[in-house]
């Protein structure tokens, strides 16, 4: 796995950016009087505080270990993600309820308007997402910020197309049609998040690593017979843990063999903090497998 990269630059203006376009579009929303603009606020609202949680949980995250806290701040970085997912769900209910009522009961509002202003969305989100596409495909924050802030430019892009259509054609419950859809567009989204970060929170294996491929690479090293106690779980969005008992009745082991053990798992599996103990007896077998 990679450690923590610096984003410190991509989260201040990624956050400074947003700030200033969630004031424009809730002015301009309510100026309006459109769902879809104030709803993609909402969402870009609940982006800017998951952006401040993700740095701030980065920044702890790269504090030195103590005695006391052996493995430092490492697991705020999945606190933040399950912060922020769960920020993205609170803010869409409200959000959705609206557009439903608003549905039954179109208003007028000027197309125009919605157009400049979400197309400014487009850019704002996309050149910010553009500075966290580096980083999405090591650390669940960052990826976390990459989709959200690339799903709000093709959001803002669907609000332009919404509003376009409404002014040709006169049909009001596009606007709370369209606030409904980039409703559901964030519940998806903060799903897969909430799922995953959920996941590395209560210690799962992390996505991408396979436990049946971990144990049968430790199972096939010379002088295994057993392998138990195997448990992977992440440390933070971008670290990885093992530990594991490695039954060994005849082979030597010694530094050397758990020098290359621990080299193949970082390599092969991207888990960069393995500890393995070495057994002796064949009975040793944990009733915890």
């Amino acid at each position: 796995m990679h450690g923590p990269a610096n984003y410190n630059a991509a989260f201040a203006i990624g956050i400074g950016l947003n700030l200033a376009f969630v004031g424009a579009e809730t002015v301009f929303g309510f100026l309006v009087n459109s769902l879809a603009l104030l709803a993609d606020a909402v969402h870009n609202l609940s982006d800017v505080a998951g952006l401040a949680l993700a740095w701030g949980a980065a920044w702890l995250a790269q504090r030195i270990p103590t005695a006391r806290r052996t493995y430092g701040f490492r697991r705020a970085s999945i606190l933040a993600a399950v912060a922020n997912a769960t920020l993205l769900m609170i803010a869409v209910g409200g959000i959705l309820v609206e557009s439903l009522q608003r549905l039954r009961a179109p208003e007028p509002v000027p197309g125009a308007t919605v157009m400049w202003v979400a197309a400014l969305g487009i850019v704002i989100n996309g050149a910010t997402a553009l500075m966290f596409m580096r980083g999405r495909e090591h650390d669940l924050n960052i990826r976390g910020a990459f989709l959200h802030l690339a799903g709000d430019a093709a959001v803002s892009l669907g609000v332009v197309i919404a509003a376009l259509i409404a002014q040709r054609t006169g049909w009001r419950w596009l606007d709370p049609a369209t606030g409904i859809a980039i409703s559901l567009v964030i519940l998806y989204s903060a799903w897969g998040l909430g799922r995953d970060s959920f996941n590395l929170a209560f210690d799962a294996t992390p996505e991408g690593i396979d436990p049946a491929a971990v144990r049968a690479y430790l199972a096939g090293l010379p002088g295994v017979i057993d392998v138990h106690d195997l448990h992977i779980w992440a440390m933070s969005t971008t670290e990885t843990a093992l530990t594991a008992h490695l039954v060994m009745p005849e082979a030597p082991g010694g530094d050397d063999f758990l020098s290359q053990a621990a080299g193949d798992l970082a390599r092969r599996f991207g888990i960069d903090h393995a500890t393995l103990q070495i057994e002796r007896g064949e009975d040793c077998v944990s009733p915890y497998h």
